[in-house]
């Protein structure tokens, strides 16, 4: 068997034993086959081979182009499709690229706010530690004239020794005279002699000038103060010198660091502790995978971290588990606030305080001492765990305060009521269906006020509910008078129509506490649809409703008003239900939740959503004396504009709007059957004040508690003449409803 040159480029290759043709490799042949062998890099050497443009294939004869490399063959890569990605800018026009630079004024020194939370957070420690020291002053006197005089005696000792040049000397000559070298000993004596007679004068001399100096200084014409900081200052001298390095006499203030920093690495290990599969996975595979958008920087009374979490994780997941973030970061719960970021949905910003908002004065509330409220502008409300103060208005808008008992509901829906107090263009109408007088110490200021979960008080609340709706019409007849006069070009009340004396356009606020009593009664069907309508129709009209609930549920709060309220202030709640009926659809998914609050420990705080970002506040505590001087304020304010309501006024407000009795007394003599508006026509000659504007559906409305069914009746119109079927009541079904209603009164 024949097989082919291995170095014939026209021979096939030969797989098995094929060896380079080292000759034309460029590599000097070796001289004996007995002599050393170089190690060819066959790699470098092909690299300086010339590779042809473009290979030629074999003839039919097997020969082939000579400068071919058999070995080498180009392997293109197989497209799978088009490319996405667009080109990388490598050129960039000049500009077009700047570069990041650090700002020139720190974030802290940019508002009044971060400014003063910076200087109280520094005199409040530099006042911790001069009273700390103040109080252990007597310690520090006796420790410092002890080491003082032990450090006297060293220094004399050792400038003694300096004088007589024994240091380091003694122990060469002892040396010496071991060796029994009498000439190196008496060498060394010899130069000890001459340093000591050169420093002793200088010893003396020093000496002397020294107590002349201190001679001088005492029984000289000085002041006691400089006598006194010298006597100090030898003293604390001589204690330093005398102490030893581990006795020191000022003692710790503390015995770890005051501030954690937060940092990167600090976020990071908090992050991965918490328990969400999506950052740990992420983390194991790239430990980038959480990154910071922005550094770390001081924000208020602590510092704020904007991070980036992994991929497919959302900062309300991490919003969820604050317990275990403020583990993580081994702080307490009320220090670390984490909530979403702006930008996108995985962005998160965690703010850590330098101490607890538990441990933080909140600073009182501005309205307390002095200042009038304009409900047109805003006004301060709460603050942020940051300490900076939270504005909010209160025209054009409707509130919703939802919370579980302790949570401080009903006194932060009590401030708002306060600030409208100091407006005195504002009348007040309310209701607290609780019975524990939280809102009596405003009843001055307030045109109505009831108290109790009773029936009557419940139904004098749905009665004001039908006098809004009422007034709300009417009020939307007197913004067409204004507008087509000018005056309200919007269609909405203006400060100059809410300041106008006889516009009848002044501001109006009405609040309900534990509106749930008012929903789940006889009336709340009622008065949920007639409530609904009124936030509807009122909220242009200069109309204000305030409800509070610590049952926020379908039932206990129609879905109708959830959807209407534009202001929101959901405190403590217990469940994701309850939070969601007050915030919102999906509020909880988003990372606003209301659970992470404790009640009563951590009453008054909050999601208040509505104004701007959503986020934690706290509202301000205005209690007992305080809404005493607030309301004094507000009375004054009212006696001055003539505004402040008289209690004639005031009984007419709280009178019960009895509808059966008034629909009796306006009935037609010998009619069985009437319609509803003709009943309506006679109510507003009866009683102008209480049934002005009424329609017929209204008086359907106010007459289903009492179950008096509506229905068609036929009758004649006495303007034209003309019958017809129109809506109406039977005299019957009145009657018995006014006989049912005193039988259950008197037992």
């Amino acid at each position: 068997m024949t097989t082919s040159d291995p170095f014939d480029p026209g021979a096939s290759p030969e797989p098995d034993g094929w060896t380079p043709d080292l000759e034309s490799l460029d590599v000097p042949p070796t001289e004996t086959a007995e002599s050393s062998a170089d190690v060819v890099d066959l790699g470098a050497a092909r690299a300086r081979r010339p590779i042809p443009a473009q290979r030629s294939a074999p003839d039919e004869a097997g020969d082939g182009d000579d400068e071919t490399d058999r070995e080498s063959v180009a392997i293109e890569p197989v497209a799978l499709g088009v490319p996405v990605d667009p080109p990388d800018e490598i050129d960039a026009p000049a500009g077009a690229v700047r570069s990041v630079r650090a700002p020139m004024v720190p974030g802290w020194l940019r508002s009044r706010a971060t400014i003063r939370a910076a200087a109280r957070q520094t005199s409040r420690h530099a006042g911790y530690v001069a009273g700390f020291h103040a109080l252990r002053a007597p310690k520090y006197l006796v420790l410092a004239m002890f080491w003082a005089t032990v450090g006297f005696f060293r220094l004399v000792g050792r400038l003694l020794r300096w004088a007589t040049a024994e240091e380091g000397n003694w122990a060469l000559r002892q040396d010496a005279a071991r060796r029994n070298d009498a000439p190196g000993w008496l060498q060394l004596d010899r130069a000890r002699q001459r340093q000591s007679t050169t420093r002793w004068p200088i010893l003396i001399v020093g000496a002397v000038l020294v107590l002349v100096a201190y001679a001088v200084l005492w029984f000289g014409p000085w002041p006691s103060l400089l006598r006194l900081a010298v006597f100090v200052a030898t003293v604390v001298g001589l204690a330093r010198f005398g102490r030893p390095a581990d006795r020191p006499i000022v003692d710790r203030v503390s015995k770890g660091a005051a501030y954690r920093k937060l940092t990167a690495e600090l976020v990071r290990r908090s992050l991965t502790s918490i328990g969400l599969a999506g950052i740990n996975s992420a983390v194991a595979k790239d430990p980038g995978a959480i990154s910071f958008p922005m550094e770390i920087h001081r924000d208020g009374p602590g510092h704020l971290a904007v991070i980036d979490l992994p991929y497919g994780v959302e900062a309300a997941e991490v919003v969820a588990r604050r317990g275990r973030l403020a583990s993580g970061l081994r702080l307490p719960l009320d220090q670390v606030w984490p909530e979403p970021a702006a930008g996108h949905t995985g962005r998160l910003a965690l703010w850590v305080g330098h101490e607890p908002a538990s441990k933080m004065r909140q600073p009182a509330w501005p309205l307390i001492r002095s200042g009038k409220v304009d409900v047109f502008e805003p006004f301060a409300f709460a603050t942020t765990p940051r300490m900076t103060t939270v504005c909010v208005s209160l025209m054009f808008r409707n509130w919703l305060f939802g919370g579980q008992p302790g949570s401080g509901k009903t006194f932060a829906l009590r401030l708002l009521v306060l600030a409208a107090a100091l407006d005195p263009r504002v009348e007040i109408r309310g209701y607290e269906l609780k019975g524990v007088g939280d809102f009596a110490d405003l009843e001055p200021v307030l045109a109505e006020y009831g108290n109790g979960f009773d029936d009557d008080t419940i139904e004098r609340a749905a009665g004001m509910v039908d006098w809004v709706y009422a007034e709300c019409q009417r009020r939307s007849e007197r913004i067409d008078y204004y507008r087509a006069r000018g005056m309200a070009p919007e269609g909405k009340v203006t400060p100059k129509l809410a300041s106008l004396k006889g516009s009848g356009l002044h501001p109006l606020v009405v609040f309900i506490d534990e509106a749930q009593e008012l929903f789940t009664s006889r009336w709340g069907k009622t008065a949920g649809e007639t409530l609904e309508r009124a936030i509807k129709l009122g909220r242009a009209l200069g109309v204000v409703i305030l409800l509070g609930t610590q049952i926020p549920d379908k039932d206990s709060l129609p879905t109708g008003i959830t959807r209407n309220v534009n202001s929101r202030f959901c405190l403590s709640v217990a469940d994701q239900t309850a939070n969601d009926m007050i915030l919102g659809t999906s509020a909880y998914k988003n990372g606003y939740r209301a659970t992470v609050f404790e009640p009563v420990t951590e009453a008054g705080w909050g999601i208040l959503a509505g104004f701007g970002k959503a986020g934690a506040r706290r509202t301000f505590e205005v209690f007992g004396p305080a809404v005493a001087r607030v309301v004094a304020r507000a009375v004054e304010l009212r006696t001055g504009a003539g505004t402040l309501p008289t209690p004639t006024e005031r009984a007419r407000a709280v009178e019960v709007l009895d509808v059966l009795a008034d629909v009796a007394a306006v009935w037609p003599l010998g009619e069985d059957k009437v319609w509803n508006e003709t009943l309506c026509a006679r109510l507003v000659e009866h009683r102008p004040d209480a049934y002005a504007g009424w329609k017929p559906a209204q008086l359907t409305a106010a007459l289903s508690p009492h179950r008096i069914s509506v229905g068609q009746i036929w009758g004649t119109d006495p303007t034209t003449g003309k019958g017809g079927n129109r809506r109406g009541v039977i005299h019957a079904d009145i009657l018995n409803a006014i006989t049912e209603r005193d039988r259950k009164r008197n037992g």
